[in-house]
């Protein structure tokens, strides 16, 4: 019997990847199988090439990486297979044995260092390099080397549309405070406040703490958090991703009714620190984590006095959807507030974010995008609304390509203004 090519504690084990019957009930539902037709970039597919690794039949050599990388972990394959794969544990173990086995190129592999091992190991980094790329874009270079066709010539022109406008005021003074809920008191969480959204969606944490707030909700935000691990999971870097579980595992380890997010990507992995760390702290946090819809759904929204009379495309973030099975709460929640929500086709189908995958896969994420698009398109919405700051900023730029402006806002930011808006009507 030939030797297994993985090795360690994170190899892809039998009990996972052999529960594929092989049925092909995925394929319609694997955005890259769509795109490309290839059976080996399909989820099956890519089993496949797993048990063979694991059979000694197939090095981790440059065709299983391409296959794998391939993959955007959306996790839709999941959804649809009937005998309950867990599709997206095989391929972030598949990619920890890459990280282990596989040497990338120099400038690949300094990249990722760079961002996973240091800039995003520690909040207090991110912060620092943050204020150098704001200092970049309020001083006016950006605009400049747009204008004079230097970022297109450096082939960085997408890398600079995707990127999320840094916010002058971070997420920062508000950790390690508590904010108390308005009129009768329902309940009281913990907030995680993620990583990039401390730098670059702080007005949309705000808006996330104010609206449970609204709905009497005391919100504590504990200032020992950090980065929730999703991105170094998703790309392979397991042992980064149970360092930030263990520290914030202890940071939320105050009593409370959920610890919320508002990040489907972040959500779906706080839900899984169970998976990294086997023990029974790890399954106890991620038994009290909640997206904010999720919790919002379970007290019972608050009618406020401001509707949301719009047409919306409600866009289901793929770790909410497919990873933690949360469908219905959001289009319930902004239907309460009077929105009308059209269903579009392939609703199930990831926009192409998939959290770093439209800047190291970008020619196929924007084939996956400009597909999403017409589907969104077609609908002749007001306003798209999603749940995740990933898919924000790939729809935002999905309108710019189409030559269009529908607003893409985040539900909670959303669901506050239907109260800030009355409260500011009170004040006046």
């Amino acid at each position: 019997m030939s030797t297994s090519n993985f090795s360690g504690p994170d190899a892809p084990q039998w009990e996972l990847y052999g529960a594929c019957i092989h049925c092909g009930l995925c394929l319609n539902h694997c955005p890259t199988y769509r795109v490309l037709g290839l059976e080996m970039d399909s989820p099956r597919g890519r089993i496949r090439q797993v048990l063979e690794v694991d059979r000694g039949n197939m090095d981790i050599g440059s065709d299983f990486v391409t296959h794998i990388d391939r993959c955007l972990d959306c996790r839709a394959c999941e959804t649809a297979c009937p005998s309950g794969v867990q599709y997206g544990r095989i391929v972030e173990r598949a990619r920890a044995q890459i990280e282990m086995h596989h040497t990338r190129g120099w400038l690949s592999g300094a990249t990722r260092s760079f961002f996973y091992d240091f800039i995003l190991r520690r909040t207090s980094r991110l912060k620092a390099f943050a204020r150098l790329i704001w200092l970049y874009q309020a001083s006016g270079l950006r605009w400049v080397l747009r204008r004079i066709g230097v970022l297109r010539l450096l082939r960085v022109e997408v890398l600079d549309a995707l990127s999320p406008d840094i916010e002058r005021y971070f997420f920062g003074k508000e950790l390690g405070q508590t904010f108390p809920a308005i009129g009768q008191r329902r309940g009281r969480v913990m907030f995680h406040a993620g990583c990039i959204q401390q730098v670059a969606f702080a007005e949309l944490n705000r808006a996330t703490v104010g609206l449970l707030q609204q709905n009497g909700i005391e919100v504590v935000i504990p200032a020992e958090q950090q980065c929730c691990g999703a991105l170094h999971a998703h790309s392979g870097k397991r042992s980064a991703a149970r360092d930030l579980a263990r520290i914030n595992i202890a940071a939320f380890a105050e009593n409370c009714d959920a610890i919320v997010t508002n990040a489907a990507g972040c959500g779906s992995t706080l839900k899984e620190y169970h998976d990294l760390l086997d023990d029974p702290e790890a399954r106890e946090f991620s038994h009290r984590v909640r997206d904010v819809s999720e919790y919002l759904s379970e007290i019972g929204l608050r009618s406020p006095e401001t509707q949301l009379q719009k047409r919306v495309v409600y866009q289901d973030a793929c770790h909410l959807l497919h990873g933690q099975k949360i469908k219905n709460e959001p289009r319930a929640l902004l239907r309460s507030v009077g929105a009308t929500v059209i269903e579009i086709d392939h609703a199930d189908q990831c926009c192409g974010s998939a959290g770093t995958y439209n800047i190291a896969q970008t020619e196929l994420s924007m084939q996956i995008l400009d597909r999403k698009m017409e589907d969104i398109l077609d609908a002749n919405p007001e306003l798209v609304i999603t749940a995740n700051v990933g898919c924000q900023l790939q729809l935002r730029y999905g309108m710019q390509r189409a030559g269009r402006n529908i607003p893409v806002l985040h539900i909670a930011e959303v669901l506050e203004r239907c109260y800030s808006v009355a409260s500011n009507k009170a004040d006046a």
